[in-house]
């Protein structure tokens, strides 16, 4: 599938649609999971948001496919945040350009390396950005509902 990938929003049209979609399926996964609620990682739109983040919106024949996000770590590395491909969409190598796209936008800001976590009921998740170059690391972001942890170099 060819996706066409452009700045967007976490709060405001497709983006916070998809973002809402991302929510309600985290939530599903999870038994009532609220990736908002206190103690979970933050990614506003302050925070996926230029200069330091950035959020994309992935559109195939003009429809919004996917989403995620880049945001700025305290030691100046970055986090991967809030990857979704709606299921039409899936298992058509979305997610994989998704990954690589967020990466090169990392690499426009500056990062050289980027990190990410994943829930222990996605483990396709974790399949897809081991085979991207991430490897284990410990918990950099105290996320409660994660299992994995990973980073990768982005040189």
């Amino acid at each position: 599938m060819q996706v066409d990938f452009r700045p967007g929003r976490v709060d405001q049209g497709e983006g916070a649609e998809l973002i809402a979609a991302f929510a309600a399926e985290i939530a599903r996964v999870y038994d009532g999971l609220d990736i908002g609620a206190p103690g979970m990682p933050t990614a506003g739109p302050d925070e996926l948001g230029p200069p330091s983040g950035a959020f994309l919106v992935g559109y195939a024949d003009g429809r919004p496919v996917c989403c995620g996000g880049v945001k700025r770590l305290p030691d100046g590395t970055c986090e991967i945040k809030r990857m979704y491909v709606v299921p039409s969409a899936r298992r058509q190598g979305v997610a994989r350009a998704l990954l690589r796209a967020l990466e090169d936008t990392a690499r426009e800001r500056g990062y050289t390396v980027a990190r990410m976590d994943t829930g222990p009921r996605q483990r396709h998740a974790q399949a897809l950005y081991e085979a991207e170059g991430y490897a284990a690391i410990g918990n950099f972001n105290a996320n409660p509902a994660a299992s994995w942890w990973g980073e990768k170099a982005l040189g």
